[in-house]
């Protein structure tokens, strides 16, 4: 067969280097995608998807009552983000960071429930740095088992969150259940010295969003400015030449583990100190795995995960607006930030290769 008279099959060639504009454009394709996506969905089940739309993606900013709750669900999500994305550039797959929030959660309660009657502006403080270090050592067993034992991450960390969430029941349904809460699986409610100043006046806003962007400073800082940030990339980009330079892979998994659950643990303490007030089995809201999307929506980079961050605030924040307005089911909701991160792995891909189209190879099927 001649070369004229073979096929034309599409071929993905990888890019020497793809361009800045190129990089800029793809959350927002991604976005585009997701949504003709989802609008297709809507369709089949019979709601307007423009009501739908309306609610959950412009209704989020339309008064500041709503952006204000954007802005709080803003916080956690950041956070994990940020801790999660320095694993993911150095190639270390935190899945597991709900199970680190649910910890530092726990840890975090500890000194208002066995402490009630303690004042002082020490206890949010401590709650919080007691928080952090609970996902981290929620995290170092996930680096135990991948570095002493060549345990996958992934798994291990997964299943652990699995583990957390069930030491959270044992306490809510046992020795940490408020005696005067009507048999509801909640703690007592928290004294005032332990909950996180209000930041913003007249909205549930409080420090811990200062904290979600001074830590997003610090993790840029780290990555782009830091000796230890460039080893975790470059085992990322080429761990061969890594080992070459004598990084050591061990210390750079147990890093990148470290950072993800210190990072979701402070998170898991700033929301029973700041919104909740309480410990309550509905901490576990899906933050763990939604900043997920939120890291490989911002490029893995801080700035971009800044507004990844945001957007995803908005979409939970218009989700539940959705659900009331436009009776969408929350599973159509989950649907949207999954089909989010289907995009971006789509545009992604094209980022970093370019679609040719080229002669079928000899002898190969037409």
């Amino acid at each position: 067969m001649s070369a004229l008279s073979r096929p034309f099959l599409p071929v993905l060639v990888r890019r020497e280097h793809a361009s800045l504009a190129i990089k800029l454009v793809a959350p927002p394709a991604a976005l585009g995608l997701a949504t003709l996506l989802n609008l297709g969905l809507y369709l089949l089940m019979g709601r307007d998807p423009v009501a739908v739309f309306h609610a959950m993606l412009l209704e989020p900013f339309l008064s500041w009552a709503s952006f204000s709750e954007v802005l709080l669900k803003m916080g956690p999500l950041l956070l994990i983000a940020q801790g999660l994305a320095i694993g993911f550039r150095a190639k270390v797959f935190n899945i597991g960071a709900e199970g680190q929030f649910i910890l530092g959660a726990i840890f975090a309660s500890a000194i208002p429930i066995w402490v009630p009657q303690a004042t002082g502006q020490w206890i949010w403080p401590a709650m919080l740095v007691l928080g952090a270090l609970g996902g981290a050592l929620w995290a170092s067993l996930t680096a135990f088992w991948r570095v002493r034992l060549n345990a996958n991450e992934i798994l291990v960390s997964l299943m652990l969150a699995l583990v957390a969430a069930q030491v959270l029941n044992y306490l809510l349904l046992g020795p940490w259940k408020d005696p005067a809460g009507f048999n509801f699986p909640q703690s007592v409610m928290f004294q005032y010295d332990a909950m996180v100043p209000i930041l913003i006046p007249g909205t549930r806003v409080n420090v811990s969003l200062l904290i979600a962007f001074a830590f997003s400073l610090s993790a840029w800082v780290f990555m782009q400015r830091s000796f230890a940030g460039y080893k975790l990339q470059v085992g990322g980009l080429a761990p061969r030449a890594a080992g070459y330079a004598g990084f050591n892979e061990g210390r750079a998994i147990w890093l990148s583990l470290l950072i993800g659950g210190f990072a979701a643990g402070l998170a898991g303490a700033a929301e029973v100190a700041g919104p909740l007030g309480q410990l309550q089995r509905s901490i576990s809201t899906g933050y763990g795995y939604a900043a997920i999307i939120v890291a490989y929506l911002g490029g893995l980079h801080p700035i971009g995960i800044v507004f990844s961050a945001l957007l995803m605030a908005a979409l939970y924040i218009g989700g539940d607006n959705a659900m009331v307005s436009a009776n969408l089911p929350v599973a159509a909701v989950r649907v949207f930030q999954g089909s989010l991160l289907l995009a971006y792995l789509v545009a992604i891909a094209f980022v970093r290769y370019r679609l040719e189209w080229r002669h079928a190879a000899h002898g190969s099927a037409p």
